[in-house]
């Protein structure tokens, strides 16, 4: 079990109607984060933090229910269709993504790059839209990805939303091991993409989750004035240098910030 999901699940102990035996459940989905494959039931018991035989009670229950299955050859269990139903019913039913999808379509047709939109879940930014550009790698299409939050764009946008001492806490709990040799790890240097990205309305971000990737990111703000979201931008630096993509595109993905905010 990851550390966040450890710290996730102790804090349930003490709470008198929370549903033990669900939230095992829940961590045996779980285990498939990260996962590079199939999982037997030991590994799942592993990553799960239960023992092996409550692990295969769970697993039996979820194939029955069709959330999870046997892989091809036999050594293993995989999530199934059942889960891509309740993604695209979270997708479908978030009104956020509802009012974004159109603005997010013109933006793509505008710049001509790759076009997200993540989801600001504290430590992480959860992208719930892409749209791919001509390069891309099978990972970074796809929904449900995370990203950590103190190295992105559209992460050092939304924090440059928060209150210090909100992003001090946000820092210090953060896990900053690097993504890339440019990964910045310091948090003052971090704090200090933040005051920039406050000062200029968006963040631009130099190889700081892929080498080679410039991105922009402008904060989707909520009617609480705290961050929903954010737009990244992301481009090729053999394509663009820095200052002329943020030219290019920030301007665009403020005004398809602001459009979704306020529609």
């Amino acid at each position: 079990m990851s550390s966040i999901n450890r710290e996730k699940f102790m804090r349930t102990q003490d709470d008198p109607i929370f549903v033990q035996s669900l939230g095992r459940a829940v961590q045996v989905l779980e285990a498939f984060q990260q996962a590079d494959g199939p999982l037997s039931l030991a590994e799942i018991a592993s990553r799960a933090g239960i023992t092996r035989s409550a692990a295969q009670r769970i697993v039996h229950s979820f194939r029955e229910l069709g959330y999870m299955r046997l892989s091809a050859d036999g050594r293993g269990f995989m999530l199934d269709l059942g889960i891509l139903d309740l993604a695209y019913n979270y997708l479908r039913l978030n009104p956020l993504l509802r009012r974004a999808s159109p603005i997010l379509l013109e933006l793509r047709r505008n710049v001509r790059e790759r076009v997200d939109l993540s989801l600001f879940n504290g430590q992480r930014m959860v992208y719930a839209a892409r749209m791919q550009s001509k390069r891309e790698m099978f990972f970074a299409t796809l929904i449900g990805n995370s990203v950590p939050t103190f190295c992105t764009s559209g992460g050092w946008a939304a924090m440059a939303m928060l209150p210090d001492d909100e992003v001090d806490e946000l820092l210090a709990a953060a896990d900053l091991r690097p993504l890339t040799p440019r990964t910045l790890t310091d948090p003052q240097a971090i704090r200090d993409q933040i005051a920039l990205t406050r000062q200029n309305g968006h963040a631009l971000a130099i190889e700081q989750i892929l080498m080679g990737e410039v991105a922009v990111g402008v904060a989707i703000s909520g009617a609480d004035n705290r961050p929903l979201g954010a737009i990244h931008i992301a481009g090729s630096l053999s394509e663009w240098q820095p200052e002329e993509f943020r030219r290019r595109v920030a301007p665009l993905a403020s005004e398809a910030a602001n459009a979704i905010a306020s529609s």
